[in-house]
């Protein structure tokens, strides 16, 4: 005899009603979208053009120019504001005060449990964030031993071997006489037994020696100044042009 699965007094039977699950279609809960209006028009149809009513719109006003209905101020010109000295009557200036706490600001009755001895008592308060942590392990803070590989605990496991590098220890390249080789010697220079080549070196170029100081140009002398050796600097003169077959002019003195 087949093991009972069905739980309690519950047993398959026919339903009372139809229900949904007894049918395969959606049923009567999806409408068709109308043919007519433009509301939600199905899409399979052509819609025609429509027209839609509206009230007729609000009338502007009779007059848009401003006209006479802004009044202008008598004391305003074409010059600006004719007034005279004026006085206005504003509030008083709130000043900024510091509030300190008066009187009915202490509640001395409520200092009774601080100063003077008091019974225990009990308040009702939320819980506090200390207690809400659990120092006990949950279920995640257990981890089961594996089951497979060669670290199993409990049950026997199958040989296994390990991918490991190869060991220097008794290899082929391992040096028994740890003795050095021919790289571990310094190469002799050769000039410290023979004859030592010539070398070059490279440095800058060198300057020849001569007078750095710096000489005057043309540009620096000014023949014109000679007065400090000649009386004057060279002048031209205009006078007579003198002729040497011309008798000169002799005058007796008596």
């Amino acid at each position: 005899m087949a093991e009972e699965v069905w739980v309690g007094t519950w047993r398959p039977h026919r339903p009372r009603g139809p229900i949904m699950a007894l049918y395969s279609s959606p049923g009567p809960k999806y409408l068709i979208p109308p043919t007519t209006g433009f509301v939600k028009h199905t899409p399979t149809k052509l819609r025609a053009p429509a027209y839609s009513f509206r009230g007729a719109p609000m009338l502007l006003a009779e007059n848009c120019s401003p006209g006479p209905r802004y009044s202008v101020n008598p004391k305003i010109l074409r010059t600006g504001k004719d007034l005279g000295p004026a006085y206005s009557i504003l509030g008083r200036y709130r000043t900024k005060t510091i509030m300190t706490p008066g009187p009915g600001d202490y509640f001395p009755e409520k200092s009774t449990k601080h100063v003077f001895d008091s019974a225990p008592s009990h308040s009702i308060s939320a819980r506090t964030k200390t207690f809400r942590v659990d120092s006990t392990p949950g279920p995640a803070a257990y981890m089961l031993p594996v089951v497979m590989g060669p670290h199993t605990v409990g049950k026997a496991s199958q040989p296994s071997f390990s991918i490991k590098g190869r060991s220097k220890l008794g290899s082929f390249s391992d040096d028994l006489h740890k003795t050095p080789g021919p790289a571990a010697y310094r190469q002799t220079d050769v000039q410290v037994t023979k004859f030592k080549a010539p070398q070059y070196t490279m440095a800058a170029r060198v300057e020849p020696p001569g007078d750095k100081t710096l000489k005057p140009g043309p540009g620096a002398h000014s023949p014109e100044k000679v007065t400090v050796t000649k009386p004057c600097a060279p002048i031209v003169t205009f006078g007579i042009k003198h002729s040497d077959y011309m008798t000169p002019l002799v005058v007796d003195v008596e």
